[in-house]
């Protein structure tokens, strides 16, 4: 799990169309989002995507619906079901991923401790994409939770092309981002410029 990671919002422009363009682009990671609940076709779509790519595709909050439509994981934050019982979440889904947002190093040390593969740390900054994502944490918090875990992390909240090499350079593994390719005119072209961003830096 490393670079640019892409979160397609079921609720919002064509989710389907907007992460064949990150992959085209060279994004390897897609999450699907869909808070006003899962589109089987889109589900369908996206696995189908991604495999074709080669890519891994997570469902957000959702571990059965991750296990039915064959997902490489799932991604719960500290409203979702198995946040506080990963285990659980395990029972589900064997040995797919399981990543887990967090924003402080006790969330961070707790997640690790009860089995996450992966962390999504923030918001970093602000976003208007999740309106309950807290207070931003900035890049000194993003960089001391990050150096509590030996997980891979995934920044989020709030980050696009202008703000790439400050979150690579923390050490983290992956900058995921949501309006930074689905909110812009040319998603592909947005979502090239994020990679080679990345990738020009690479640690």
């Amino acid at each position: 799990m490393r670079g640019i990671y892409a979160v397609v919002d079921g609720d919002g422009r064509d989710p389907v169309a907007i992460a064949r363009a990150a992959l085209h682009a060279g994004v390897r990671i897609v999450q699907y989002r869909a808070k006003g609940g899962i589109v089987p076709e889109t589900a369908v779509a996206l696995r189908r995507a991604t495999l074709e790519c080669g890519a891994l595709c997570i469902m957000n909050d959702d571990a059965d619906a991750a296990a039915r439509y064959d997902f490489d994981g799932v991604h719960v934050g500290p409203d979702d079901r198995g946040f506080a019982d990963i285990a659980g979440l395990r029972e589900v889904l064997g040995a797919r991923l399981i990543g887990v947002s967090c924003g402080t190093v006790e969330e961070a040390v707790a997640a690790e401790a009860g089995g996450a593969d992966y962390l999504g740390v923030g918001a970093v900054y602000p976003t208007a994409t999740k309106p309950d994502a807290g207070e931003p944490i900035g890049i000194d918090g993003l960089a001391r939770v990050a150096a509590a875990t030996a997980l891979p992390v995934a920044a989020i909240g709030g980050i696009g092309l202008a703000q790439v090499a400050e979150i690579r350079a923390t050490g983290v593994a992956m900058a995921a981002v949501v309006s930074a390719i689905a909110g812009a005119r040319d998603p592909q072209a947005a979502a090239e410029a994020l990679v080679f961003a990345w990738n020009e830096g690479t640690i």
